[in-house]
């Protein structure tokens, strides 16, 4: 799966993934392979993501908007 979490100004990251975990405005969800399609609003925390070598990676976000789509998933992040 590729996700994608971009800003106005720039692109945060960018790579191959196994799994993701985001802050949902109902509360913490992970996104495996083949998830269903999804939008949904995120509030403020951490994305946990956990890149196809196992290695896992924070990013600190203020809230945005996630889209999961065909194992393509794009976070936009709110300023």
């Amino acid at each position: 799966m590729f996700l994608e979490i971009v800003t106005p100004e720039k692109t945060l990251f960018s790579e191959e993934i196994k799994y993701v975990q985001v802050p949902g405005s109902k509360g913490k969800f992970g996104v495996l392979k083949d998830h269903a399609p999804l939008i949904s609003t995120l509030e403020e925390g951490e994305v946990i993501i956990i890149n196809e070598n196992d290695e896992e990676k924070i990013i600190d976000i203020n809230g945005g908007v996630i889209e999961i789509l065909k194992n393509n998933i794009i976070i936009l992040l709110k300023m």
